[in-house]
């Protein structure tokens, strides 16, 4: 047998795996070993041991159980309500301003946590009753939830490319970097949709009764604005020296890490109760990522032994005669396909043996790239049939907000994100000028 063949087995071997159940790492680790025995012997064990040292010794992947840390604290403390309230004072009086907060609230919450579950959570559980409750559509507001808490991907510190760093080889810092202003793109398009929705369709996001504008005196408003900034400054402290220079990357997690706690001890909310909640979900979270790179990084060893990756380039480029942009689009449109039944992190560790050496090879930009992937992460969460975000829509919303509901309200919401994702690969620089800039390339 070829190693073509042997590459393609491998890829069919995991992808039944993975249909029949299987858990990601498991499947993924299990195909790799199998594979690496089969192929080099006994000494093929050396490719998994060599992959656990790689993983204990690269010194970044400390951000990982810091940033989940962070997040978990401030979301069971309660300190992420305050935002709400928050954009519930100062946006009521426009025209879908709640729904518009709310996507300034998923902004605010990704920067704290680095994952659109935590997103997911708040916008079901703080902003959907709210939201009901004073006459949104209820369409509207599924596709709001659901769109803005996938920037928690994308908004550093996005756990999601911290893992892409490790298996494409690339530095945290320039893909959180790289990130910032296509998630600050999005969330922009994400807003301006809503604010002329509700302008030509009012009663889909009306503004707040004048009376409950009215009551509320402005030095309780001021209280609430300077509540609703405190996340906002335990980013800065965090990230300024980072960026700075001042800071190490693992550093600053560090630094946003105490900093929430602190927060948390000063006004008072940091129960037994949340503390052990928090730190419980970090260490669950930071081991299934540990595991699923480890098992990553043994599979891509073996994938990349056998040569595979120059096989189907030369078969793209010199057999097929494809251009690298057809071959670039057909790769993110692979992923739209993979999202309807698997989540982010496993669509990554399934195909970064294949493609990250194969957009290398192409001559595209790896940090550039990790953005695209992350952005066509985000809308295939949101496709049916099986997007993640709509199965855990359905699990955290109301009765009266059907699974029918949910699947039509993401629909103007995937189109502008399909409108950003071009405008990133258009225009390159709208990711890469900030890294560049920061890092004097």
């Amino acid at each position: 047998m070829s190693y073509e063949m042997i590459a393609i087995f491998m890829f069919a071997s995991m992808m039944l795996m993975l249909f029949t159940g299987q858990r990601v790492f498991g499947a993924i680790g299990a195909v790799g070993a199998i594979a690496a025995i089969a192929l080099w012997g006994t000494g093929g064990s050396d490719i998994a041991f060599a992959s656990a040292m790689k993983l204990m010794k690269w010194y970044p992947l400390l951000t990982l159980p810091m940033f989940i840390f962070m997040g978990y604290v401030l979301s069971e403390s309660k300190i992420a309500d305050d935002l709400y309230k928050m954009f519930h004072v100062w946006m009521g009086p426009v025209r879908g301003g709640l729904a518009i907060g709310t996507i300034g609230l998923m902004i605010l919450i990704s920067a704290m946590n680095g994952l659109s579950v935590a997103g997911m959570a708040i916008g079901a559980t703080i902003a959907l009753p709210e939201l009901l409750k004073r006459g949104y559509d209820k369409r509207m507001v599924t596709g709001v939830i659901q769109a803005g808490s996938s920037l928690g991907i994308l908004v550093p510190p996005s756990v999601v490319l911290v893992l892409y760093a490790m298996i494409a080889r690339q530095p945290v810092g320039q893909l959180w970097l790289a990130g910032v202003f296509p998630g600050l793109l999005m969330a922009a398009l994400f807003m301006l949709y809503i604010y002329i929705r509700c302008r030509v369709q009012p009663e889909l996001g009306p503004a707040l009764d004048e009376d409950e504008r009215e009551n509320m005196p402005l030095s309780e408003k001021l209280g609430l604005l300077r509540a609703g900034l405190l996340p906002l400054f335990i980013f800065a402290v965090m990230m300024v020296p980072f960026v700075n220079g001042w800071t190490s990357l693992v550093e600053s997690s560090a630094v946003g890490a105490t900093t929430a706690f602190l927060a948390a001890v000063f006004k008072g909310r940091m129960t037994r109760e949340v503390f052990e909640t928090s730190v419980r979900q970090t260490l669950a979270i930071s081991c299934m990522f540990m595991w699923i790179i480890l098992a990553a990084l043994g599979f891509g060893a073996v994938f990349d032994g056998l040569g595979a990756v120059k096989a189907i380039d030369t078969l793209f480029t010199d057999q097929l005669g494809l251009n690298p942009w057809v071959i670039l689009i057909l790769m993110q449109l692979s992923f739209l396909v993979m999202g309807t039944f698997l989540d982010d992190t496993a669509m990554l560790v399934i195909v970064a043996p294949l493609y990250v050496p194969l957009v290398k090879a192409l001559g595209f930009d790896l940090v550039w790239y990790g953005v695209l992937y992350t952005i066509t992460t985000q809308i295939a969460y949101m496709t049916p049939p099986f997007g993640y975000n709509l199965f855990l829509m359905r699990a955290m919303a109301p009765p009266e907000i059907t699974l029918k509901d949910i699947y039509s309200s993401i629909a103007p919401f995937v189109l502008v994100m399909i409108f950003a994702l071009a405008l990133v690969i258009i225009f390159p620089q709208i990711a890469m000028w900030l890294p560049n800039t920061v890092y004097g390339k």
